[in-house]
């Protein structure tokens, strides 16, 4: 089942865009991540490093297949100290759907090409349409 990380695979440079929303000012900034495979491909990690606006982060991200319930887990550990869990799938081969347990965000992995992903991350409006709070361009160093 961890073979349908394949297309995220790798050493990234990450292009941040934060626009302002009710979650955030307007922000801009760059990084690196790279997406590896773990435990007789069991998991996936996911390591990143950012600067947003001069502050520094870092973040360390699990994903595993859930065998009895049949859908992924994924956990997220920031140096700022936040953690938190999610549940997803794949709606198709080149899309991942995270849906936070401690939050209404919504977010999703999507390749663009061989060589290139979105992440995009929604919230919920007063109107229930989502505003996009975060998005990262992904490009394969």
């Amino acid at each position: 089942m961890m073979k349908k990380f394949n297309f995220l695979l790798g050493d990234w440079n990450l292009v941040y865009n934060i626009p302002q929303s009710a979650l955030s000012k307007a922000m801009k900034g760059t990084g690196e991540g790279t997406f590896k495979r773990a435990m007789d491909d069991k998991y996936v990690y996911f390591d990143y490093s950012s600067l947003i606006e001069g502050e520094k982060g870092e973040a360390h991200a699990i994903f595993s297949w859930d065998e009895k319930l049949k859908f992924y887990r994924f956990w997220w550990f920031e140096s700022s100290g936040n953690f938190s869990k999610a549940t997803c799938n794949f709606i198709n081969d080149d899309t991942l759907f995270i849906n936070w347990h401690d939050s209404l965000l919504r977010q999703t992995f999507r390749k663009i090409s061989t060589n290139s992903v979105v992440l995009k991350m929604e919230n919920p409006d007063s109107e229930g349409n989502y505003e996009l709070v975060l998005e990262v361009m992904f490009s394969r160093k």
